[in-house]
């Protein structure tokens, strides 16, 4: 299962790279994609009817196996999480008695006499 993980992975990331150079590549509704390079709507590399058509739906399937693939690798990260849980890795679990040894160490500093540590305010003594 672990070569299909990388296999996702890498079809990820060229999509997501040929998808940001698609967005890129696309011109605004005023202008085709031959118009930047200064011909005219019949002489575009796509056809007559511009490139407007052709990247829209290169773009749409892009995106589409983008979010297969997003989705597929959460899949594979939730069963791994799942394994992981069972193989015996120990669990932190919060407890409900937080401030308890933060009460029982004040307790115990009240209940040391202040002499006994050298000084009156609790403070060793310097030398």
């Amino acid at each position: 299962m672990d070569w299909m993980e990388t296999l996702v992975v890498v079809v990820h990331v060229v999509i997501a790279v040929a998808l940001v150079g698609l967005v890129l590549i696309q011109q605004g509704k005023g202008a085709d994609a031959g118009a930047a390079f200064g011909g005219g709507a019949s002489q575009t590399v796509f056809g007559s009817q511009g490139s407007g058509s052709f990247l829209t739906r290169v773009t749409t399937i892009l995106a589409i196996v983008f979010f297969v693939t997003s989705f597929s690798l959460a899949v594979f990260a939730k069963q791994r999480a799942e394994v992981a849980g069972e193989a015996g890795i120990p669990v932190v679990e919060e407890s409900s008695d937080v401030a308890a040894p933060v009460e029982q160490a004040a307790e115990k500093d009240a209940a040391q006499p202040a002499e006994a540590e050298g000084g009156e305010q609790g403070l060793p003594e310097l030398e």
